[in-house]
This record gives C-alpha cells, structure tokens and sequence, in this order.
C-alpha cells in the first residue's frame, strides 16, 4: 500500500517561489481551489471532504463550530484519519490543526481526534514561539529558544522521527501543518534578512477601487495611504521569510524518504487552506473574499504512477483531498459521505477513470463584532479585522454563496450576498482574470436566473448525516430559501440594487 505526506502550506526556496520540489517532479492542476477561503472552515473541509453547509464549520470562533463539540460529536468522527486507520495506516499530524482546538470549551489538550495514532497539535491558532502542544493527549508548553521551541523546525524533526520509529510493515500517512506564513510572521533567525528588497506585486488588481462591488469592499480608502503600502510589503515580505523554514522541512523529509527507500512508494501533496490578499481592491492584507486571490490556491503533487511535470485541465477542490487519498488507499468510495471527488483519474489514467466538474459552489459566513470597534469608533457595529488604518476585511454582511463555472467553453464566477442590499457580483474571467468589473447590469437575465437556479441547487444538496444545528435554520444564512421563494424577482432587482451603508445584514 502507499504511503502519504501532507503540507498544508506551499513552499518556497531561498531563491523565492518554486514550482516543484529538488529533483523531483510533479503535477499541479491547472485550477486549485478552497470552497471557503478561511483556515478553520477551510481546514474542515480538507478533513471531511465536505462543503461548509455540510460540515457545518462556519469561521474561526467556537460559536461558529470550529473544533465545537458538536464538530467532534459530527463530522470529525468521519473524518480522513479514521478511515485510514481502518486501513492500517500508522498515522502522524503535527502542527496547527483549527483554530480553537485545545481550548476548554473545545475538550482541552487530551482530546485526541479519532484516527491519530501520533498527536503534535498546536493549541489554538499559528504561533512560532511560547506556544502549548497537546503531545498524545498531554499539555507540552514551550517558550522561545530556537534550537527547542521554534514550530516549524520541531514539526519537521518529530516527522522524521516518526519515519524513524515506524513500522515498516504497515504504511504511513503524515500531515504536516506549520504555522508559516501565517502571522505573526516569524521568521527563523538565518533568515529574517532575506528578500530585503522585496515588495507585493503591484499588477492585476492592485490598490484598484471596489466601487461596482459589495458593501465591504467599497469602504477602503482609494489610492492606499503609505501606512498600508508600508504594512502589507512588511507583511509580503515577513511571510516569504517565514517559508523558507518549510523550505527546509521539505527537503529533510524528501531526503529522509529517499534514505528509507519509501520515496517511490509515497505520495506526497503541498497545497494550502486558503489564498491571501496584498492590496488588492486596496485591502491591505487577509484573505476571506471570493475572488481568485483568496480561493485560487496551490498544489502540487507527486507519486507513483503520475505522469511527471503535467498541468491537469479540470479544476480540484480541497474538499476532494480526502477522496483522492482514500481512492488511493483502496478505500470504497462509495461507502464514504464526501461531497469531493478523486482526481487520481486526472493525474494518473492509467489506474483509474475520472471525470471533471464543470461548475463548483465557493460558500463564506462573514464575521463581524456586535460592538464598534474602539480603535475604529466613526466605522459602527458589525466589523471585524479593521487594521491597518481602519480598512475592515470582514463583516456581517461579508457573507456569500458562488458559482464557480469552469470548463472548456465558460470561466465564469456568480455570487450572491446575504445582506440589506441582496447583492450580486458576476465576472468573466476570460477577458477580466482579475475581477475588476462586476457585470450583473449587462448580461442576460436568463442567464442570471440560471445560475441562481444552479447555485440553489449547489446549496440545497446535502449528506445523510443528522444535523442538529443546519446552516439553511439560520436566518441570516438562508440564501438558498429566500431566493427560491423571490424567483425572477431577485435577478429584475439586480438592475437597480438597494444601497447599503450597514456591516449588518
């Protein structure tokens, strides 16, 4: 049986962005992306296979049930690991898991998800030094040497331990989740002086005016203020050096499968949790929107019997991670509740058939503060990740459902908001790749009625698990309900929009 190792972040070299590993090739879909571009429900998502309605992980908070008893009670029961463990599969996660695992209201450190055999989780969100681990169910604090503390080097040097103490009889899976680039941008200290000149790029949609898009996205300040252009290059540049670490953890672990001659008997995937955004539409710095910077991700995969240095044609999700590895451990699909599906057919046909998607649903449940925010007191309730300079990069209202349309003939994207002003946004990206014109005032109204139909349907498809708390019984949530009841209705409005000027719906 074949072995797995998982990065859950790209890497890059100390020359700057790769595209594939040291001597070894591999391929990489045309098209990656997130079905929600936020860590914990993202992450979720990657676990199960399912889309966030499904899963019912909805942002970062326990409230919104990121590692929520209710999670371990569900989805997490079914996630990848336990199936992998009915395999025999010696299993091994180390680094950041969701963002509110470990807390008391989440189980605390001894909770141990089901299928773990090795368990290095980092309590609560990315951090390189002075953090806490649950090390097998027990709380492992650690301060701030580098030789000791410093997450990423630690996460690479247990892995090889594992590899080390294994047993060869039965085969391994690894997922290795460091912190970088996350902040608070850490980085190694041989490298913090690397990429002195580097700054975001400044193409594409780069400090352009949202003004034909929603309510949130009309806010910022229009050219950036120096504070911001200052903040994100910081940001840019601190995230490139924190890689480099991960660069490093790569390479000792490829190397390390070549030693143990398991190299050609292991796939092995890098991709991320969500996209990131450095000054596009002017928001400085974050990810959570729906356009390609933030749900357009990386991955790159290797592995027996998959053709080297290919470009797949179809998109990939990351809900279609799990079924893809399960296939690839002889798993019956068909007895496995996942809305994904395996792309090992695309990346190797000679072991199996696949087919492709033509369209795909990208969902996102915004967050926002029921108070104003004192730093930010002229900006009102309902806003959340206001910095630098007051620019919020979240909001009640920030809370969507996409079509994604993708295939030989289309490159379309059409989303619907659930807020005040019902808002739509539509783009064709073949001739506007960076989303710079919203054209729901000019295409046909058919079409608009036809993916609205699609995204309902996309929205409305759910799996045979009970759910206690269903995304579609929140009000501020029911997309899906309110637009079938509005009909033609809902698209004749587009015409001529409602105007908000509230962060709550």
């Amino acid at each position: 049986m074949a072995n797995f190792c998982i990065y859950l972040y790209f890497f890059i070299t100390k020359h700057g962005l790769k595209p594939a590993l040291p001597g070894v090739a591999s391929t990489v879909p045309a098209a990656y992306y997130t079905v929600t571009p936020l860590c914990c429900p993202s992450r979720s998502s990657i676990l199960t296979g399912l889309y966030p309605h499904n899963h019912e992980v909805r942002n970062n908070s326990l409230s919104g049930n990121c590692s929520s008893p209710l999670w371990q009670k569900g989805p997490e029961s079914e996630a990848l690991p336990v199936y992998l463990s009915k395999q025999k599969y010696q299993t091994f996660f180390a680094g950041k898991y969701l963002n509110q695992y470990g807390k008391k209201d989440a189980g605390d450190v001894s909770h141990i998800p089901p299928g773990w055999d090795q368990w290095h989780a980092l309590v609560g969100n990315s951090q390189y030094y002075n953090y806490t681990l649950s090390v097998n169910g027990k709380e492992e604090k650690h301060t701030d040497s580098y030789e000791k503390d410093y997450l990423t080097d630690l996460i690479a040097n247990r892995s090889l331990k594992f590899l080390d103490d294994r047993s060869p009889q039965h085969p391994f899976f690894l997922m290795l989740s460091p912190p970088a680039p996350h902040s608070p941008w850490t980085a190694a200290p041989q490298y913090q002086n690397d990429f002195g000149d580097v700054k975001a790029p400044r193409d594409g949609s780069f400090d352009k005016p949202g003004k034909d898009k929603h309510w949130l996205l009309r806010q910022p300040i229009n050219p950036m203020p120096n504070s911001s252009l200052t903040f994100l290059d910081n940001a840019y540049r601190k995230r490139w050096q924190t890689l480099l670490s991960v660069d490093d953890m790569v390479e000792m672990l490829v190397k390390k499968l070549e030693s143990i001659k398991e190299l050609d008997n292991t796939y092995i995937f890098y991709t991320s949790d969500n996209g990131y955004h450095t000054g596009q539409f002017s928001l400085p710095i974050d990810k959570r929107q729906l356009y390609e910077f933030d749900i357009r991700i990386p991955l790159l995969v290797r592995g027996p019997g998959i053709k080297p240095n290919q470009t797949l044609q179809a998109p990939v999700l990351n809900i279609d991670l799990t079924p893809t590895i399960l296939d690839i451990s002889g798993v019956n699909l068909s007895s496995v509740n996942v809305d994904g599906q395996s792309f090992l057919g695309q990346m190797a046909p000679s072991l199996r058939n696949g087919s492709a998607r033509p369209f795909f649903l990208v969902e996102y449940t915004g967050e926002g503060h029921p108070t104003t925010d004192p730093a930010c007191p002229k900006l009102g309730p309902g806003l959340s990740q206001c910095f630098p300079d007051c620019v919020c990069e979240d909001a009640y209202n920030n809370t969507y459902a996409c079509v994604r349309t993708l295939d030989s003939e289309n490159n379309l994207q059409y989303c619907e908001f659930a807020d005040s002003e019902s808002f739509v946004e539509v783009y064709n990206l073949s001739s506007d790749p960076h989303q710079l014109e919203n054209i729901v005032k000019k295409v046909d109204p058919a079409l608009l009625q036809a993916m609205n139909q699609r995204l309902i349907k996309l929205q409305s498809c759910s799996m045979k698990r009970p759910m206690t708390s269903s995304w579609f019984t929140l009000e501020r949530l029911s997309l899906a309900r309110g637009l079938a009841i509005e009909g033609n209705r809902y698209v004749q409005r587009q015409q001529n929009p409602p105007t908000s000027t509230s962060a709550v719906p």
